[in-house]
């Protein structure tokens, strides 16, 4: 398919923007976090609070661009003439976050199957590894109440989250925000590391031990102190030299 490219057609700032935000499509492709076209990622375009760039509905994660992405308004207008339609369930999530989160940049939501599985456990996240202990720092959970399409259900979605960094969907899957989209990836990367690491402690059908609370109420100056204070920019140009050996062209 030919995309017509936008890079002379909007600032510096969204061109990168949508490039590092095609880049994250790419990457759930490659870390198979994708679930066909069913889930999205956001992220807010500079200079803005009311508008976000959202994957075209029906293009897989590994064929987005940064051309590609569609733009839209907290009222789900498309702002730029484009044939894609935008996942309504998607819209609807994003458009709750980002019109009450004005610190985040990127929201991102994935169905994997570790995801889900914790998910529909009644204790949900439990302090079994490292890892966990930087979730279990910044998490929240909301109820499931069928696809997210109604208005109605933005409020809890973000009371839920509130001003928190990892949000469960019970029988759904997992979210992460963060003030960049390196940050967010690095969340989800760390959200679906514990999932699948404690779906695979509790099939050994033994006895588990859990991370001492103390611990967990230190994690995030532990977190800043192992990343340099870098967050998600630590790891981010890496990702992308990874992934321009494996899907090239997201930037186009």
């Amino acid at each position: 398919m030919e995309i017509k490219s936008r890079k002379g057609e909007v600032s510096a700032e969204e061109w990168q923007t949508r490039v590092d935000l095609a880049a994250a499509y790419r990457l759930v492709a490659l870390f198979k976090w994708d679930d066909l076209v069913f889930t999205h990622i956001s992220a807010r375009v500079p200079g803005t609070e009311d508008q976000f760039l959202i994957n075209p509905y029906g293009f897989m994660f590994e064929e987005i661009t940064a051309s590609s992405l569609v733009k839209v308004d907290m009222q789900g207008n498309k702002l730029e003439d484009t044939p894609y339609p935008v996942n309504p369930a998607g819209f609807t999530i994003h458009s709750a976050i980002h019109s009450a989160r004005h610190d985040v940049e990127c929201v991102l939501h994935t169905h994997t199957l570790n995801g889900i599985a914790v998910s529909a456990q009644k204790e949900g996240v439990l302090p079994l590894s490292q890892q966990s202990i930087f979730v279990l720092s910044s998490l929240g959970y909301h109820d499931y109440e069928g696809v997210a399409l109604r208005d109605d259900e933005k409020p809890r979605l973000v009371n839920d989250l509130g001003d928190k960094n990892f949000l469960m969907l019970r029988n759904h899957g997992l979210l992460t925000v963060g003030k960049t989209i390196a940050d967010a990836f690095q969340s989800m990367y760390l959200f679906e590391a514990v999932c699948t690491i404690q779906v695979r402690a509790m099939a050994g059908g033994v006895p588990l031990t859990h991370v001492n609370p103390q611990i967990i109420s230190t994690a995030r100056q532990q977190a800043a102190q192992v990343t340099k204070g870098l967050g998600g920019a630590l790891i981010w140009p890496g990702l992308l030299r990874r992934l321009n050996r494996v899907y090239p062209g997201y930037d186009a």
